[in-house]
């Protein structure tokens, strides 16, 4: 069954509409116009089961209601090609891009995440944290190093990072498409990914393009409602939070997605 939204008509939404009524969430009517009591009984119901209550009855939303047995969302993968990053990543060159992308879409299809919301969030993630299209490691900075100290001293002992003093902070700094970065999230990250706890062993393993792409989708993953509930209320500043936690690069990230957003359908 096809995703019904605003201004959908037919059998299909008097089926939904039925099993909506059937849940406790009145619709209105069961006349297979989805106008806006459809809507807000879709929206009720999906804040009920926990998914995204963007009133849209796409894959899972049918799932949940018993009309479909595949929630697999659409997947817009094979959009995704070296010209159509290059143009979201003007000063990348594009050789970068080619050598590293496979990866990349390998990495969401796998997660799950080969929707356009969520292509778009990593491939803007990708330009606001290395826009090199490289994996890469953490630069050393005012606030990661102190005056005189050694490099990555001020992370060395960041108890919301799970490290535990020398030399956590440089070991354990930011690394990969997502710079990873402190003990704890290289723990909990490469339990996610199913390495284990290669990663705490061997933090360089985050700078692997496979490995890098890897631990971008289990971050977005591990975040995707959350993430698109941002996307829906067009609060960019709160998507790039729940990856970076903090606004860093927003406006790379912000013009990435937004340069993407017409080339994929």
């Amino acid at each position: 069954m096809d995703a019904l939204q605003l201004g959908s008509d037919g059998p299909q939404v008097v089926k939904l509409q039925k099993k909506l009524q059937k849940a406790g969430f009145n619709p209105g009517s069961t006349d297979g116009d989805f106008g806006p009591a459809t809507q807000a009984a879709v929206m009720a119901f999906q804040q009920s089961e926990g998914l995204l209550a963007d009133g849209i009855a796409g894959p899972r939303t049918l799932a949940a209601l018993g009309l479909t047995k595949d929630d697999t969302l659409p997947s817009v993968l094979d959009q995704v090609t070296p010209r159509v990053v290059s143009q979201m990543f003007p000063q990348t060159p594009v050789d970068n891009i080619k050598a590293n992308l496979q990866a990349v879409l390998d990495a969401l299809d796998a997660a799950g995440l080969g929707d356009k919301p969520m292509v778009l969030m990593a491939l803007a993630t990708i330009r606001a944290e290395t826009e090199s299209f490289l994996p890469v490691s953490e630069g050393q900075s005012r606030f990661n190093t102190s005056p005189g100290g050694k490099p990555f001293d001020l992370y060395d002992s960041r108890k919301d990072l799970g490290n535990q003093g020398p030399t956590d902070g440089a070991d354990y700094r930011g690394r990969g498409f997502v710079q990873l970065t402190g003990r704890a999230n290289y723990a909990r990250c490469g339990q996610m990914i199913g390495s284990g706890d290669q990663l705490v062993q061997k933090p360089d393993l985050a700078n692997q393009p496979d490995v890098a792409a890897q631990l971008l989708a289990a971050f977005l993953s591990d975040k995707e409602r959350q993430i698109k509930e941002a996307l829906l209320a067009g609060d960019m500043r709160t998507a790039r939070k729940l990856v970076n936690g903090g606004s860093n690069g927003l406006d790379r990230f912000v013009d990435a997605y937004n340069r993407g957003d017409p080339l994929i359908t």
